[in-house]
C-alpha cells in the first residue's frame, strides 16, 4: 500500500499554503517530530497492553458481519469444509486508514459469524499471508499503517492459530525471513513456502524475490539461495502462487523502478510472466504462456481447484486524454490448467430448457408484431442453428482447437477484427428491443480481495475497488460452483461504504511532499469543473447490492442532454473503461448486433466452451453462440447508452465548429465605410 492519490490544489492562496505546509511538515520529519496519530511504535504497544488484558477466549456467536476491508486473508478450515476463517485486513475512508486484527469464523451452512477474542493474539495487520495445516492456521508478515499513513511497520513474526482451542501462540525461530508484506504463502505437504514482496523503509521501497521454506515437522526455517546461473523471478509484489502435486506456479506481480529521467521519478511495472518451482530440487523454470492467457493486470486473486489455478480481478491502468490514467477494475474468471499449462477463460454456461426456447421465441414474436417504423429482424438477436451453422461453416472448419498455436498475446486473429461499427448508431436501432431478462448476478470489478475454495465452492470476500477519486471498500461474499460453473450467488451483498471527504488542510498535510509544487497552476484552472463531473460520476454502493454495469447506466441517463462538453468526454471514457473496450474479444462494437459479434469472435467462444463441455461440430457452436449472447445481452444497454453520448458529442462538436466558422467569416467581412 501507498500514498493514497488527492485532488489538486485550488488557487494561488492554496498553493502557498501548501508551501509552506510542506515547509513545517519537512522540517518535522526531519527533527524526527511526529504526531501522537502517527507514533506507530506508540500505537502497537498500547494495543499490546489491551491484549494483555484478555485472560481467556471469547467467542461471541451471530455477530454482525465483518466490516469492509481489504488485504485480508480467508482460508478453509481444514477440519470443516464448510467454515471460513477470515483475519486481519484494512480499510480507507478518504480520511484516515483503518488497520484490523480481528479474526471471524462464517459457517456457510448456518450462514452466521463468529468473532474470536483471544489471548496473546497477533497485533493488527494487512497484506499478510495465512494458510491451514491440519487444525492450525499459520500467519506470517503483513504491515500496521499510521491512520494518517505516515508511517509504515512490517512484521516478520510468525504466528499459529489452533483451530480447536482458538488458542494463538507466535512461534520464534532462527532464520526467519526479513520484515516484508506483499509477499506470499503456499503450502506444500508438510512445508510453508514464502517468497518475494516488499519493504518500504520509507525513503525508498525494496521489493523482494528470496525464497524460505519452514519445516512443519522440524520446525526450522531454511533459505534456498540461487545456484549460480540459475533462472530465477525477478523482485516483485502482489504475485499468486499455486500449488499441484511437485509444482509450485508463480504467476504476475509488481513492480516499481526509478527512472533514468531528471527527477528520478517511479515507474510501475506490472509482470504478466509465469515460473514453475520444483519443491524437490528448488529449481524455478520459466512457463511458456499457451491458450488465452489474461492481460497484464495488478491485484488479482488466485486459487487452485482440482487441475486448474483459478484467477479473478485485477486492474488495468489505461491511459486516456493526456497524462490521465483511468484505472479499469476487471471482474473477468480465467483458468489454468496446469497439467498442460494453458490459459483459457471461464466463462458462466448458459442453461437453456426447451421451455425458455418457446417463450423467448414466442416474445419476440410478439415484439415484432407489435413494432412500427419497419420491420425488425430476428434473425439480428437470435441465430437458429442452420444461421450458425451457414454463416460461419467456412471460418469454424479452419479453427483449430489446439490453443498452443495461438500467439502469447492470448488473442485469437480474426478477418473482421478490423471492422469497426459502420453502422453506428442506426445499427443500434435494428436491434429489436430487449427482452427483460433475469438480473446477473456478478461481482463487481476489485483488487485484493480475498478467495478460497473448499470442495468445488469458490468462495470471493471483500477487496476495493475505486471510481473516480474515491476507494469503494467492499464487504461481500460471493460463492461459485466451479464444477457447474453456471451462476455467481451473492450470500452476502455489500453495505454502503463509508468515505470522508478531506478538508484543504487534510488534503495538504496528506500529499506527498515532492508533488506539493508540480503543476498547481495548470490545474487550478480546471478544477471546478473536475470537482462537478467527479460529484455527479459517484457510483456507490447502496441498498446492499454491488455495484452493477446496469447503475452506470442509470446515472448517465436523464443527465447527458445537459452535460458540458468536456463533462461528457470524461463520461465516454469512463463508460469505455467500465466496458474494457481494449478486450475486442469479448466485448461488442457500438453499434454492433449479436450476429456480427459472434461472426467477428466465434473462435474466442467455440474455444471457451470447449473448455468446458468438450463438444465438437454443430454442439460446440451452439455453445459458443450461447456464450456469446449472454455477454451481448449483459452489455447492450451500457453499449446503446455509448452511441447515444458519442452521437450527441458529435452533434456538439460540428455546431460549435460551424458557429466558429461563422464568427470567422463575419470578422473578415469588412465594415460598412469600406464597402
Amino acid at each position: 500500500m501507498g500514498k493514497k492519490q488527492k485532488k489538486p490544489g485550488k488557487g494561488k492562496e492554496k498553493t502557498e499554503k501548501k508551501t509552506a505546509k510542506s515547509e513545517v511538515k519537512k522540517a518535522r520529519r526531519e527533527s524526527k517530530k511526529i504526531s501522537p496519530e502517527d507514533d506507530i511504535d506508540a500505537i502497537l504497544l498500547s494495543i499490546q497492553k489491551e491484549e494483555a488484558k484478555k485472560k481467556e477466549v471469547l467467542v461471541e456467536e451471530n455477530v454482525p458481519a465483518p466490516s469492509p476491508r481489504s488485504n485480508c486473508s480467508l482460508s478453509i478450515n481444514p477440519l470443516k469444509e464448510t467454515e471460513l476463517i477470515l483475519y486481519g485486513g484494512e480499510f480507507y475512508n478518504g480520511n484516515k486508514t483503518y488497520v484490523y486484527g480481528d479474526l471471524y469464523r462464517y459457517d456457510v451452512e448456518k450462514q452466521d459469524w463468529k468473532l474470536v477474542s483471544s489471548p496473546n493474539s497477533p497485533p493488527p495487520r494487512s497484506s499478510h499471508q495465512a494458510v491451514a495445516w491440519k487444525n492450525y492456521l499459520y500467519i506470517f508478515g503483513g504491515e500496521f499503517t499510521s491512520p494518517n499513513q505516515e508511517r509504515f511497520h512490517h512484521y516478520k513474526d510468525f504466528w499459529v492459530l489452533d483451530l480447536k482451542t482458538n488458542q494463538w501462540e507466535q512461534l520464534n525461530y532462527k532464520g526467519a525471513p526479513s520484515p516484508r508484506s506483499g509477499h506470499r504463502m503456499v503450502l506444500y505437504k508438510h512445508k510453508i513456502i514464502v517468497f518475494g514482496g516488499f519493504y518500504d523503509t520509507l525513503r525508498e521501497v525494496r521489493y523482494l524475490n528470496d525464497l524460505h521454506v519452514f519445516d512443519l515437522d522440524q520446525f526450522k526455517w531454511q533459505e534456498i539461495k540461487p545456484r549460480l546461473g540459475c533462472m530465477w523471478p525477478s523482485p516483485r509484489s502482489g504475485f499468486q502462487l499455486a500449488v499441484y502435486q511437485d509444482e509450485i506456479f508463480l504467476y504476475g506481480g509488481y513492480f516499481k523502478e526509478i527512472s533514468s529521467d531528471k527527477n528520478n521519478s517511479e515507474k510501475g511495472v506490472v509482470h504478466a510472466d509465469m515460473w514453475s518451482l520444483d519443491p524437490k530440487t528448488w529449481e524455478w523454470n520459466k512457463v511458456k504462456k499457451s491458450g488465452m492467457p489474461p492481460g497484464p493486470r495488478a491485484g488479482f486473486s488466485m486459487c487452485m481447484h482440482k487441475k486448474r489455478a483459478v484467477l479473478f480481478g485485477g486492474v488495468v491502468d489505461m491511459e486516456s486524454s493526456g497524462d490521465v490514467m483511468m484505472s479499469l477494475f476487471l471482474n473477468e474468471l480465467y483458468g489454468f490448467q496446469v497439467d498442460n499449462h494453458r490459459w483459457y477463460p471461464l466463462e458462466l454456461r448458459k442453461e437453456k430448457s426447451s421451455k425458455d426456447k418457446l417463450k423467448k421465441i414466442a416474445e419476440n414474436k410478439v415484439i415484432s408484431s407489435e413494432t412500427d417504423g419497419g420491420e425488425v429482424h430476428k434473425s439480428d438477436t437470435v441465430m437458429d442453428d442452420q444461421e450458425v451453422e451457414n454463416d460461419l461453416e467456412g471460418s469454424i472448419n479452419e479453427m483449430s482447437l489446439e490453443t498452443d498455436n495461438v500467439g502469447s498475446s492470448g488473442r485469437v486473429g480474426s478477418k473482421n477484427d478490423s471492422k469497426s461499427s459502420e453502422s453506428g448508431a442506426s445499427g443500434a436501432t435494428k436491434e429489436s428491443p430487449n427482452i427483460a431478462l433475469p438480473e446477473i448476478v456478478k461481482p463487481c470489478g476489485r483488487i485484493n480481495a480475498c478467495m478460497a475454495v473448499g470442495r468445488d465452492t469458490l468462495y470471493l470476500y471483500g477487496g476495493m475497488m475505486e471510481v473516480k477519486d474515491r476507494e469503494i471498500t467492499l464487504d461481500d461474499l460471493y460463492t461459485l460452483n466451479l464444477s457447474k460453473l453456471d451462476e455467481w450467488k451473492c450470500i452476502i451483498p455489500a453495505s454502503e461504504s463509508e468515505w470522508v471527504e478531506a478538508s484543504d488542510d487534510e488534503d495538504e498535510d496528506e500529499e506527498e511532499d515532492d508533488d506539493d509544487d508540480d503543476e498547481d497552476g495548470s490545474e487550478d484552472g480546471e478544477s471546478s469543473a473536475e470537482d462537478s463531473d467527479d460529484d455527479e460520476m459517484e457510483a456507490v454502493i447502496a441498498d446492499g447490492k454491488s455495484l452493477q454495469v446496469g447503475e452506470a447506466v442509470a446515472l448517465i441517463k436523464g443527465k447527458g442532454k445537459s452535460l458540458r462538453r468536456k463533462e461528457k468526454r470524461a463520461r465516454i471514457e469512463q463508460i469505455r473503461a467500465s466496458l474494457g473496450l481494449s478486450d475486442s474479444m469479448r466485448t461488442p462494437m457500438p453499434g454492433e448486433s449479436l450476429k456480427d459479434f459472434y461472426k467477428r469472435t466465434s473462435m474466442y467462444w467455440q474455444m471457451a466452451a470447449y473448455e468446458h463441455t468438450q463438444h465438437t461440430g454443430k454442439e460446440l457452436r451452439k455453445d459458443g453462440f450461447d456464450f456469446a449472447e449472454a455477454r451481448y445481452r449483459e452489455l447492450k444497454p451500457l453499449l446503446d447508452e455509448l452511441v447515444v453520448l458519442e452521437e450527441e458529442q458529435k452533434a456538439e462538436e460540428q455546431e460549435v465548429a460551424e458557429s466558429s466558422s461563422k464568427r470567422g467569416n463575419k470578422k473578415n467581412r469588412p465594415s460598412s465605410s469600406q464597402r
